[in-house]
């Protein structure tokens, strides 16, 4: 599989204390390993099993995901502003590649 595409929306500015959303998509087949390619061999289980977003290298969010999560997932969620700083995401598939993204934001 190719480099996914991700795209991710966090507010450029938010003020202290404020609770913020943080929405993201990660382009992945998803394949649960249930099919089969055209000469009938299985097509081996490929996910995204676990994702994780760190403020300021401070874990805050993460998720641990299962074949029933659907190819091209979308997150959302929120997280408080306590300082400026980068937003990393890490997504973490089944053959050991992980995909990252980040992204600033001012905190005043």
């Amino acid at each position: 599989m190719a480099s996914p595409s991700i795209r991710i929306k966090v507010p450029e500015k938010a003020a202290k204390g404020e609770v913020f959303e943080i929405k993201t998509t990660i382009g992945h087949d998803m394949e649960s390993g249930q099919r089969k390619d055209k000469e009938g061999k299985p097509i081996p289980r490929r996910i995204v099993n676990k994702f994780v977003c760190k403020y300021n290298g401070k874990e805050v969010f993460s998720s641990d995901w299962y074949p029933s999560i659907s190819a091209n997932p979308y997150l959302s969620f929120h997280v408080k502003a306590t300082e400026s700083g980068t937003i990393e995401l890490a997504w973490h598939d089944d053959n050991g590649e992980v995909y990252t993204k980040t992204a600033n934001i001012t905190v005043g």
